[in-house]
């Protein structure tokens, strides 16, 4: 690889790491770390999943303490011990999971965040400025377990920013944005920087990173590798300087002969079951064999409904509105459908996807019929055979799915969905939060399954892999499904429209085989 030219840093520094070092048991997770981020800066922090990231700005935060090195805050020698010492210098962080009270509203979350919260009512006036300002919706008297996993980002981004922060510290924050708030996301940080703030940007998204970002650090192992400017190279560079090789390509799929329909829905119609939720309206697609179809909407516009209604979480009065490989199973729950030969993996990966104080071998059992025995040999050895084949980065099939990592957890869910070749899968966010080489793993892998005859539905909202991976794509806006579009008829701009919730724009119908 070409080498990569140094950054000039010209800024006065906000904040400077010095040998930073934290162990884990025998785990190195940061090792020897630099880091210097300038006032007004937008500096990326980058690195596959595990490569210290998160514990480097724990300890910035004052979450965690390092073993050794030094820290710096505006020049002079600073211990940041707690999250509470971090806001008092002018730290902020969103971190990349979420901590908010699902029983509370809005506005109550983010009040359990400020050091000196205002009364309720300024305290909601102000979270309507801000987010109007900032393109970030979100309504202060909604109660959290009513959102939906883009609008949760929005309060803690809100919850952030509410604080005034001089470095803001943001952990994968358009993870699960649509590209539009993506782009007022960016708005905002250069809004910020241009005020003075400075960013620290864990992102794996390289394109953001390049367009957005004036320096980067990339860590790989725990020890740095090396700092760039983003505007001065490209992000394959970037990339194979996290994973350390070249990066294999994925290939567009082709429109092969595919199967018979194994997933249908016909005429599905159901009311949402909170106030806050979106109503499903005469909803109807096909799904057959060997197919990838991607569902592209911005969130709350139906996508948590449409899944608990094809898992089976939400039962239909109607049998035959859901079809599962020819049975009418829209009378069937989650554990029914799956002997039908349906899989899923879930947006929210601790709590639906995976239990965190259960062990991976353990949480196999989620997956399948509950056995009368449990054979714990088989179960490690089918565990250890699916972190081995997706390169999951933990301590063994006994390690606990909390300790892992968001994207090697993620990686593992996935891998225990296909591993039986499912003749339906249902992914949801597949590789939301995961870095770039995980991301092409986990890819591929559906691209595999789906070769090898199984029918893929992907809801997303990152449109880039949709249009990478799948075959058709549809728009689901408002409750109501745009009809699919061949995805290599379709356009960003068309897209994006329907997205929008255009229902008079042109639609494209274009299956690759007749209905």
């Amino acid at each position: 690889m070409a080498a990569i030219p140094p950054l000039s840093d010209t800024l006065p520094a906000r904040l400077t790491l010095r040998g930073i070092s934290k162990t884990y048991g025998s785990n190195r997770a940061n090792d020897g770390i630099d880091l210097t981020v300038g006032a007004g800066e937008i500096h990326a922090l980058l690195g596959e999943n595990g490569a210290g990231k998160s514990t480097l700005v724990k300890i910035i935060y004052g979450v965690t303490q390092p073993d050794a090195g030094a820290i710096t805050w505006d020049g002079q020698p600073v211990q940041i011990n707690t999250p509470h010492a971090a806001r008092a210098l002018g730290i902020g962080m969103v971190f990349q999971h979420f901590s908010l009270f699902e029983s509370l509203t809005v506005a109550e979350n983010i009040a359990l965040g400020l050091d000196h919260p205002p009364p309720m009512a300024e305290l909601a006036a102000r979270i309507g400025e801000m987010s109007a300002r900032y393109g970030l919706a979100v309504t202060a008297g909604r109660h959290v377990h009513h959102l939906s996993v883009g609008e949760r980002q929005r309060v803690e981004i809100l919850r952030c920013l509410l604080q005034s922060p001089r470095l803001l510290i943001l952990d994968e924050p358009t993870a699960v944005l649509t590209p539009q708030e993506a782009d007022n996301l960016a708005a905002m940080l250069r809004l910020l920087a241009a005020e003075g703030c400075s960013i620290l940007y864990i992102s794996h998204k390289l394109e953001e990173v390049t367009a957005l970002c004036e320096a980067a650090t990339v860590l790989r192992a725990g020890r740095g590798v090396g700092t760039a400017d983003p505007r001065q190279v490209s992000g394959q560079a970037l990339a194979e300087m996290m994973v350390g090789s070249a990066l294999p390509e994925v290939a567009r799929p082709t429109a092969a002969e595919l199967g018979p329909v194994c997933l249908e829905l016909a005429g599905l119609s159901l009311e949402p079951d909170s106030p806050f939720g979106t109503a499903l309206r005469d909803i109807s697609f096909r799904l057959r064999e060997g197919e990838i179809l991607g569902i592209a909407g911005v969130a709350g516009n139906g996508q948590t409904e449409l899944l608990a209604a094809l898992s089976g979480e939400r039962l239909v009065a109607q049998p035959e509105i859901v079809h599962i490989a020819g049975k009418a199973a829209g009378n069937l729950g989650p554990t029914a459908r799956r002997r039908l030969g349906l899989a899923f993996i879930p947006e929210e990966r601790i709590g639906r996807g995976a239990v965190g104080p259960m062990t991976l071998a353990e949480n196999l059992l989620l997956s399948g019929e509950s056995p009368l025995v449990i054979h714990r040999g088989r179960l490690l050895k089918r565990a250890l055979a699916v972190i081995k084949r997706f390169g999951v980065r933990a301590s063994g099939a006994a390690a606990a799915a909390s300790s892992l990592s968001g994207g090697n957890l993620q990686k593992y869910i996935v891998g225990r969905e296909i591993a039986d070749r499912p003749r339906v899968l249902l992914a949801a966010h597949p590789t939301w939060g995961v870095d770039i080489g995980a991301a092409l793993a986990i890819r591929k892998a559906i691209l595999a399954l789906a070769a090898k005859g199984t029918g893929v539905l992907i809801v997303s909202e990152d449109l880039s892999e949709l249009f990478e991976i799948t075959h058709r794509i549809a728009v689901l806006s408002e409750g109501r499904l745009f009809p699919p579009m061949a995805t290599a008829n379709a356009s960003i701009e068309t897209v994006g429209q329907q997205m929008g919730g255009l229902h008079g724009a042109e639609k494209l119908e274009a299956d690759l085989v007749p209905a």
